[in-house]
């Protein structure tokens, strides 16, 4: 668990193999409650290469000196961030 949220991180390893690639990070808010973008890939398991790049929109709370992960948005295609990019800055 991460105590400092530059610290957290989506890459995830299983059986000394990374199944999930963090390609980049963006820390858009900090303090007890902190929320944090990442693009990343995941391994694909029959093929053994990483698949198309994905965002996800994490929110972490602190508790007890660590981070915590409380909820998860998951962005799977170019078209689905197209999509919310044009409505945000459609409403902005």
């Amino acid at each position: 668990m991460a105590e400092n949220v530059d610290e957290i991180t989506m890459n995830y390893e299983e059986g000394g193999e990374l199944k999930v690639k963090e390609l980049s990070k963006e820390v858009l808010t900090k303090g007890a409650w902190s929320t944090i973008m990442f693009l990343y890939q995941e391994l694909d398991r029959k093929t053994s290469e990483y698949g198309p790049q994905k965002i996800s929109i994490r929110r972490y709370k602190k508790s007890g000196g660590v981070y915590k992960q409380q909820s998860k948005f998951n962005i799977g295609s170019e078209k689905q961030a197209k999509q919310i990019v044009d409505i945000i800055n459609k409403w902005y």
